[in-house]
């Protein structure tokens, strides 16, 4: 059980910024006061993960399980501890404020980043700060480094590509690889340290206006990562380290062929016998970065669809088991409390929920999901909703609420609402109705995309499952932050008995 209260879902990277990304400035504190006297205590963001384009700029399809995105890290903050000079944060001309342009951003920022590094690294030789960090981080940041600096070297980060001896982590190769590079490894060191101490006060400010953090961890990692080629054993891979089984998710009313996603799946038997040691660093990692942690396909950790590498589709799969109680028998013991959301959209088995409800783990509930048939046991109506469960009008998986009002929800779904609701409502009053369903519900958290606050639509789309590029791309702009009714909200937070009793006066 959470503490009941509401919060609004806005990653870092849609935060308003003059340098083409959202990041951890001026503009995430200035969110976090704005939570603040909104009498919110909640702020959840999605994985802070790099994403890289070859996989769409996805944060769930990372190098690494354990690593921050460099791109998330403020210029200006640099420039006060004097790594950059003021014009090295000059504003980067942006066509579009609601768009991220990567192909643009990528090395314009990393550019600006090498140089504070150098700088650094001429000032800064005896950081402790860095060498505590570097200390801590070892487990996971020595191979991340490697691996960044390897497949630049080769042109790819498909590592079963790489020459054997790099490929295969051969001692000789490694040791090579860091001699040869060891300022290129040092510096992807410094920008994952950057990250970690810029994000580590963000959450402090937040912790201290009394906002906890819900972060967000995918289940799988990507096959082209550094936990990967690290960590061969832990996963269903052949001699030369390529799948031989991969995830996805079986056939259903949303898709005659399922969902083939190509994570290379985890070997259990070598997970349980090694305590599952990877597991619980990276879930100690998870903790100390954010408050609560939402598990992406939650059900994996029960059961997962493990299909043939190679298959075109994911109809070809087969239901394999987790040592479910086992595995969560250890977490649990380890992290007290153990403050995770399950999220358990879709198809999902009383298998599942059984585990949920053994552990305690809260389940989401999504309003555009409730008013799609005549049917009062539908689960998604706040009426069927247990108190231990997040309410969301949607998630960034979903479209703006108000594109699905206008695109996809019919007539008859309206109806719906209308009576659900009991007040007589247009199209263009459905978002605020359903806002303030979620407010009222007996849910512990209630949780709105910052989108369905602002009443934006298909344009503010942050992902769309479906399709590979052009998704994590939406911004708010500083007009449109700066327009928030942060009283509005406030109000509906006191009425249901969801707001800050502390909150600041607006």
């Amino acid at each position: 059980m959470y503490n009941r209260g509401s919060g609004i879902l806005m990653h870092i990277t849609s935060l308003p910024s003059s340098h083409g990304i959202g990041d951890m400035g001026p503009a995430a504190y200035q969110f976090a006061d704005s939570l603040h006297r909104a009498a919110q205590k909640y702020w959840q963001v999605l994985p802070l993960n790099p994403g890289n384009p070859d996989n769409g700029e996805s944060p769930y399809f990372s190098s690494s399980a354990f690593a921050g995105n460099p791109l998330l890290i403020n210029l200006e903050q640099l420039v006060k501890e004097g790594l950059l000079d003021q014009e090295d944060a000059k504003p980067l001309p942006q066509s579009d404020e609601t768009r991220i342009d990567f192909d643009t951003v990528r090395p314009y920022k990393l550019a600006i980043l090498n140089k504070a590094y150098t700088t650094w690294k001429d000032r800064n030789s005896s950081d402790k700060g860095f060498a505590i960090f570097c200390k801590n981080q070892a487990h996971w940041l020595d191979c991340y480094a490697l691996f960044m600096i390897a497949g630049a070297l080769e042109g790819t980060y498909e590592w079963t590509k790489w020459p054997t001896g790099l490929r295969d982590r051969q001692k000789e190769d490694l040791e090579k690889l860091l001699r040869d590079h060891h300022e290129e490894v040092e510096r992807e060191k410094f920008f994952q340290y950057l990250v970690f101490t810029q994000w580590n006060a963000l959450k402090k400010h937040c912790n201290e206006l009394g906002i906890s953090i819900i972060g967000d961890i995918p289940i799988y990692v990507s096959h082209e990562s550094s936990d990967v080629w690290e960590n061969r054993d832990l996963f269903k891979l052949d001699e030369f380290g390529n799948p031989v089984a991969v995830s996805g998710v079986p056939p259903d009313y949303f898709s005659a062929t399922g969902q083939l996603w190509n994570n290379p799946v985890y070997d259990w038997s070598n997970l349980q016998a090694s305590g599952y040691k990877w597991w619980i660093d990276r879930m100690t990692a998870m903790f100390e970065r954010f408050d609560i942690v939402r598990i992406d396909h939650f059900r994996g950790l029960v059961q997962y669809w493990e299909i043939p590498a190679g298959e075109e589709t994911a109809i070809n799969g087969k239901w394999m088991n987790v040592p479910v109680h086992d595995f969560l028998d250890t977490l649990t013991k380890r992290f007290k409390p153990f403050s995770v959301i399950a999220e358990d959209l879709g198809i999902i088995t009383p298998d599942v929920y059984e585990v949920m409800d053994d552990y305690g783990f809260p389940g989401m509930k999504i309003l555009q999901f409730a008013f799609s048939e005549d049917n009062s046991s539908n689960p998604y109506l706040p009426h069927n909703y247990p108190r231990n469960s997040l309410v969301y009008t949607g998630t960034h998986d979903n479209n703006a609420t108000q594109a699905w009002v206008d695109n996809e929800l019919d007539e008859a779904g309206l109806k719906r609402i209308q009576r659900y609701v009991g007040i007589p409502m247009t199209k263009d009053t459905v978002v605020e109705h359903l806002i303030r369903l979620a407010q009222a519900s007996v849910a512990d958290i209630a949780i709105t995309p910052l989108q369905d606050l602002l009443g934006l639509s298909e344009n503010a789309r942050m992902n769309n499952p479906a399709t590979l590029q052009g998704n994590w791309r939406w911004r708010a702009t500083a007009e449109q932050v700066a327009s928030i009714n942060l009283e509005k909200i406030r109000e509906q937070s006191q009425i249901y008995g969801r707001a800050q009793p502390d909150h600041s006066g607006i």
